[in-house]
Order: C-alpha cells, then sequence, then structure tokens
C-alpha cells in the first residue's frame, strides 16, 4: 500500500450507507431498530383505540352516562343548599330587653360567628375550586379524564366529613376549601363527556338535564339541611352527604374510563413518547460509535433536566392555550355576562331563605325557597335547553335566549321583592325564576361550542373560575356587609336583583358578535391514519357520528 493510501485509508462502503453524503438528494431512511420502534408503537396506538371500542360495556350507554353525573352533580349542589339551609346554617343567640337570651343554632350559633364569616363560609370552597379546576383540565391531556373524575369525587367525599367533623371556624373553613378541590375536576369534564355523547339534534336538552340539578340540588339542600340540622344535628347532614357520594367516587376507579373528543388515549400517548425516545436512543447510539460516546457527566445533566423541560413544556402549552381563549370574544363577552349573573344567583342561594325568613316572616322559609326553586329550577332549565333546540342551537340563538330571558327574569324578581303580600310574592318570584333558570343550558353551550375541542375542559374549567372568583365568591360577603350596613333585607334584596339587567346587557351584546361553532374542528392530538378505522363513538348507543378527532 502506498504512503498516500496509509495516510487515507478508503472509505467502508457499508459506513457510507448509514448517512447521505452532502451532495445527496435522498432523505434519509430511519434505522432498522428505530423505525421498528415507530411500527410498534403505531401499531399499539391501533390496539388500544380498537380494544377500547370493542370492550365498552353494553350497559353503560350514553343516557346512564347522564343519568351518573346528572346524580353527581345533584349532590355537589345539595351541600350547596345544606349550608345555606337554617337547619344547618342556623343564627346566632339573641338577648331581649329583659335580659333573656337564647342560645344560637347551626353553625353560625355554635362558632359564633358574624355575617361576614358566615358569608365566606359559604364561598370557601370556591378557593379549591379556582385553584384546582385550571390544573385538571390541563391534567386531561396528559391523564384520561374519566380517571381524574374519581380522584376529585375521592376528595369531595373525605372533605365533606371533615366538615362534619369541624370543631372551629377555620377547621370547617379549610374542608370547605378542599371541597371545591373535589368538586373542580366534575365541574370541568362532565359537561364536554355529555356533549359528545348526546345526539346531535338533542344537544343542548342534554345539558339543560345535567344543569337542572343545580337548581334542583340546591334546593333539594335547603330541604335535607332544614330537616337533619332540625331533627338531628347540623354535623349529620354532612355526614350523609359523603356517604351518598362514596359509591361514585368508587366508580370513578373501577369503571372502564372513556376519552374525550379531541384527546388521545392516554395508552396512544405513552405509545408516541416511546417511539420517540426510542428513535431518539438509536439516533444518539450511532453518533455515540462515531464521536466516541457522550460522557456519562453530562448524560446525568440531560436526564435531571427532563422534568424541568416537561413541567415547563406543560406550562407553556396551558399559556398558549389561556392566549387564545381568551382572544375569542365570544367566549369572553359570555363569561362576562355569566359573571353577572352569577353574583346573583350566588347570593339568592345562600341569604334566600334568611331573606324570606325576615321579609315575609316565613316560618318555613327553607321549605319554602327550596319547593319554589325545585319546581322553577327544573322546568326552567329543561324549557331553555329545549327551547333552543327547537329554535335551532346556535351561538346567535343562545345569546338571544339569554338576554330575553334575564331580562324578563328581572323585572319578575324586582317586582317580586316590592310586593308586601307574601303570596304576590311567590307568584311574581317563580315566574323570575322559570326565567333565570332557562338559561343554564344556553351559557353553557356556548363554552362548549366557540372553542375547538381540545380546549373544551379548560374553556369550561376558566368560566367556572370566572363566574366564581368575580360572581358568587364577592357576592355573599358583600351581601351580608351591605346587610349588616343597612339592616334592611328588603332593599338589599332589590340592589341586588337589579345586577340581572347588567347581565342581560352583556348577553344582548353577543347577538352582534362574529361567531363559529368550533365542535367539528380537529382536536390537536392527531390519531394515525391506519387506527383512524377503529375510531367509534365513545359509548353504544350513540348513533351520531362523530368527526375524526
Amino acid at each position: 500500500m502506498s504512503e498516500k493510501d496509509q495516510q487515507h485509508p478508503p472509505t467502508n462502503p457499508s459506513r457510507l450507507s448509514k448517512y447521505p453524503t452532502p451532495s445527496s438528494s435522498s432523505p434519509l431512511p430511519p434505522p432498522p431498530a428505530a423505525a421498528a420502534a415507530v411500527s410498534v408503537a403505531v401499531a399499539e396506538m391501533a390496539r388500544v383505540q380498537s380494544k377500547d371500542s370493542a370492550s365498552t360495556p353494553s350497559w353503560f350507554t350514553p343516557k346512564r352516562l347522564l343519568f351518573i353525573f346528572c346524580v353527581i352533580n345533584m349532590l355537589n349542589y345539595v351541600d350547596r343548599g345544606a349550608i345555606a339551609s337554617n337547619g344547618v346554617n342556623g343564627s346566632l343567640g339573641t338577648c331581649d330587653d329583659k335580659g333573656i337570651c337564647t342560645s344560637g343554632s347551626g353553625i353560625q350559633g355554635e362558632f359564633n360567628l358574624n355575617n361576614f364569616q358566615d358569608g365566606v363560609l359559604s364561598s370557601a370552597f370556591m378557593v379549591g375550586l379556582l385553584v384546582a379546576s385550571p390544573i385538571f383540565a390541563s391534567l386531561a391531556k396528559s391523564h384520561n379524564p374519566f380517571r381524574l373524575i374519581g380522584v376529585g369525587l375521592s376528595v369531595w367525599t373525605f372533605a365533606t366529613a371533615g366538615c362534619g367533623s369541624a370543631f372551629d371556624f377555620w377547621s370547617i373553613a379549610i374542608c370547605r376549601m378542599l371541597v371545591g378541590v373535589g368538586e373542580a375536576s366534575f365541574i370541568s369534564l362532565a359537561a364536554p363527556f355529555i356533549d359528545d355523547n348526546a345526539p346531535v339534534s338533542q344537544k343542548t336538552a342534554w345539558l339543560a338535564m345535567f344543569y337542572m340539578c343545580i337548581p334542583t340540588g340546591i334546593a333539594l339542600g335547603y330541604v335535607y339541611g332544614g330537616v337533619v340540622g332540625d331533627h338531628l344535628n347540623w354535623r349529620y347532614a354532612f355526614w350523609g352527604e359523603a356517604i351518598l357520594m362514596l359509591p361514585f367516587a368508587v366508580l370513578g376507579f373501577v369503571m372502564k374510563p372513556l376519552q374525550l373528543k379531541g384527546f388521545a388515549p392516554a395508552e396512544s400517548q405513552k405509545a408516541q413518547t416511546v417511539a420517540s425516545v426510542t428513535e431518539g436512543s438509536e439516533t444518539s447510539s450511532i453518533v455515540d460509535h462515531e464521536s466516541e460516546g457522550i460522557s456519562s457527566h453530562a448524560s446525568e445533566k440531560i436526564t435531571k433536566s427532563t422534568g424541568a423541560s416537561s413541567f415547563w413544556s406543560q406550562f407553556s402549552r396551558f399559556s398558549g392555550d389561556m392566549k387564545v381563549l381568551l382572544q375569542e370574544r365570544v367566549y369572553v363577552v359570555n363569561v362576562l355576562g355569566y359573571i353577572a349573573y352569577n353574583f346573583v344567583i350566588g347570593a339568592y342561594s345562600y341569604w334566600g331563605p334568611k331573606a324570606g325568613y325576615n321579609i315575609y316572616h316565613m316560618s318555613n322559609a327553607d321549605m319554602m325557597f327550596g319547593g319554589v326553586t325545585i319546581v322553577c329550577g327544573i322546568m326552567g332549565t329543561i324549557s331553555g335547553g329545549f327551547i333552543l333546540d327547537r329554535m335551532s342551537a346556535t351561538i346567535p340563538n343562545a345569546f338571544k335566549l339569554l338576554s330575553a330571558a334575564t331580562f324578563l327574569g328581572a323585572i319578575f324578581c324586582l317586582s317580586a321583592f316590592c310586593l308586601r303580600s307574601l303570596y304576590g310574592f311567590i307568584a311574581l318570584f317563580s315566574l323570575g325564576e322559570l326565567l333565570i333558570f332557562a338559561t343554564q343550558a344556553p351559557v353553557n353551550y356556548v363554552c362548549l361550542h366557540c372553542v375547538k375541542p381540545s380546549l373544551r375542559p379548560l374553556s369550561m374549567a376558566i368560566s367556572t373560575v370566572s363566574i366564581h372568583i368575580f360572581g358568587d365568591v364577592p357576592s355573599s360577603p358583600l351581601v351580608g356587609v351591605f346587610q349588616d350596613h343597612v339592616n334592611n333585607w328588603r332593599e338589599t334584596t332589590l340592589v341586588l336583583t337589579s345586577v340581572f339587567f347588567l347581565a342581560a346587557g352583556i348577553w344582548f351584546t353577543g347577538i352582534f358578535l362574529k361567531s363559529v361553532d368550533r365542535f367539528d374542528e380537529d382536536g390537536e392530538i392527531q390519531i394515525p391514519p391506519a387506527s383512524r378505522a377503529n375510531t367509534k363513538p365513545l359509548l353504544e348507543g350513540n348513533s351520531d357520528n362523530f368527526s375524526e378527532a
């Protein structure tokens, strides 16, 4: 061999076959092991989706899913009504001019709370709800949403049991915060599940049935809290709620989990991750052989940075989703109107029985408000859903119904509190509530349909956070402070009811906004073409075909 050949040995053709020369225009084929890993991952995704579709229990139909979610939602709001009832909430002890004192009753009497502290208790669960709702909505992209609901209901169950065992103001306030953490998972994820499985022609009606449980649950809570508090003790009301919710918390873990439209199954996401990591490992291995490897110290640094990168990736995605959400004017206007609406509803639900007792001297204010709210809540909420479906469920039609129903309802409620006759009040207030509750399905329909499917959990979460942090969280304490200042429940209720007109005006502007129904837009998780043939509606018994997510 010549001296020149010794200095520049001939290149091994087999080595050149792995890498293209700079002048090569042909694409680089993947290494055999990496290509095999990708093929296995895609096959695994198809297998998982096929298995999910084929093994769905025949008894778990869309209607049964709706029923289960309705019962859970009702229990959530029974808790709201129970803590507001005179039997559970109670009153402070009083002393007459002769010095004869009577002991207080319920939570307020046992812990000697003023009206502001009492109002804080009604809103304490919102703290947990506000913090946890966006977290659960973000986790839905990497964890099965159905399992997240099971986790949330478990927290709710233990928290309500803790409320019954509270020993002072701060202990029950902390437990009320944890109740909100448990409720957060359910509130942001249940409505998208229902919207996915409802027949196309009855989507608003199904949402109406679900949200009908809000007034029904609050009303039942008034009655339940009054009966249990008067005949046993206020603590038993919370323990009873925990026992009733426990089976549903267990169900969230043992039942086969469902998937949401716009999200790939967790197993598929894991398969994609495995494929990516495996392919990267193969490429890294080839480079290592050529460049004599990476030092072990550098490798450890890369491993340690993986967790931080994952966190910042999640945060970056959340920030991007929030930016898209807040740039959607239809969504923002809808939520602003909902905030003003919920400001009044939150104060009504908490102070209603006490105001009725003081204005009209109702001896059975819990039963009276409970009965009116049950009847009007059920009829109004279901009517709102069916009316929007008959009008043709579109976003502009939803805003028309929202503004008209709220405006007319405000007039009837305001007129009711002006009357001195108890029977006249009941008649007008019932008509007002009938119209006010007709908004429940349309407002949530807009939240679900003005964003693409992958943003629906976050849309519901941020809507929930907003209406509470700016609506009923401040309203109960503020109404308590206002009442302490004016000492006139009639004046307080008239000022509060006037806020309904603000909500009607905001929703009225939504009619003129350019809106697009994004329900059928592709989600951010793209299913490989090989596995799309295996996709089916989420539950058996749903005859509607869904667009590919």
